[in-house]
């Protein structure tokens, strides 16, 4: 990942292990919850191993759909050991967590009092409002406890980790700080990320091509996990990996920059679209204002 980002995670981990002292003279709980977002192949995954051989802490990977109810997960939790990182992995697509905020809307704008105990229901995340211990799903509610009630000061030193390919899918109550305190995006394959995967993999700094490679990487959004590929795929012939790199990163850099023109002569054609009718309402307007002054004329004479 890009070199400065990386750091910066490290020294917040760091700060975390090694802050025992702090957190008891302030009185917090030992824990910290990290947000990985961004498209399928950017390294999110990949991002939670490294945190674990940085810190040297276990991985408790957590996969909800398993899980009952809240009572179920509230046990999971106390099962895990200190020294810890608890995982939830693509988060948006494990259980019903929606965004509240569009539930409650589009429950206010259908009416009645019977759907206010209907958006009340999902706030708290339950399926008509039910008791969670018997039934089959985990709540918002709960899930929101686990992460930063009172269960889950029981222990110490622990670290929550989600992942999501759709940031905006999550509730807001999910993401606030002391749930998920740091926010990672992780992104397309930059420059600085570049010159390190070409030289764990290939051993070579780029050579005369650096330039050009500088020139369309961010145009061609490529993933590191795609880039990676075409290196392995060439690894025995470097001159052929980075040639066939170079040509990809043109060809997607195209494809984007094509793309991206054709939306925007789409848009302008839309726009002049609507300014013409707006200007034949105008006139038509006008023309009909005039006939009637004519009309009103010829029967007052």
């Amino acid at each position: 990942m890009d070199p400065a980002k990386k750091l910066e995670i490290m020294r917040d981990l760091r700060d975390f292990a090694e802050g025992q002292e702090f957190y008891q003279r302030t009185g917090r709980a030992w824990k910290r919850g990290y947000l990985l977002y961004g498209p399928p192949g950017t390294g999110k995954s990949s991002m939670i191993a490294a945190m674990a051989n940085f810190l040297g802490y276990d991985i408790y990977d957590l996969e909800l759909t398993e899980v009952h109810n809240n009572s179920e997960l509230r046990k999971l939790l106390m099962k895990t050991s200190s020294k810890s990182i608890i995982v939830i992995e693509d988060i948006d697509c494990s259980i019903n967590l929606g965004n509240r905020k569009k539930s409650c809307s589009s429950a206010g704008n259908r009416g009645g009092s019977s759907n206010f105990y209907e958006a009340a229901a999902e706030m708290r995340g339950g399926a008509g409002g039910g008791s969670d211990e018997g039934g089959n799903s985990i709540t918002l509610s709960g899930l929101l406890n686990f992460t930063d009630g009172l269960w889950s000061c029981c222990g110490s030193e622990r670290i929550f980790v989600f992942t999501t390919n759709h940031v905006e899918k999550l509730d807001p109550a999910l993401l606030r700080s002391g749930r998920m305190d740091m926010h990672i995006f992780m992104s397309y394959c930059s420059f600085p990320a570049l010159k390190i995967l070409l030289k764990n993999y290939l051993g070579v700094d780029g050579g005369g091509v650096w330039k050009e490679i500088e020139a369309v990487i961010d145009k061609a959004e490529m993933t590191p996990a795609d880039v990676s590929e075409l290196l392995i795929k060439n690894r025995r012939d470097k001159d052929k990996a980075v040639a066939e790199l170079l040509e990809i990163l043109k060809e997607r850099a195209a494809a984007r920059c094509g793309g991206r023109r054709y939306e925007a002569v789409e848009e302008e054609q839309e726009k002049r679209a609507v300014e013409e009718s707006k200007e034949g309402a105008e006139e038509g307007s006008e023309f009909s204002s005039e006939k009637s002054e004519e009309e009103d004329d010829e029967k007052i004479k």
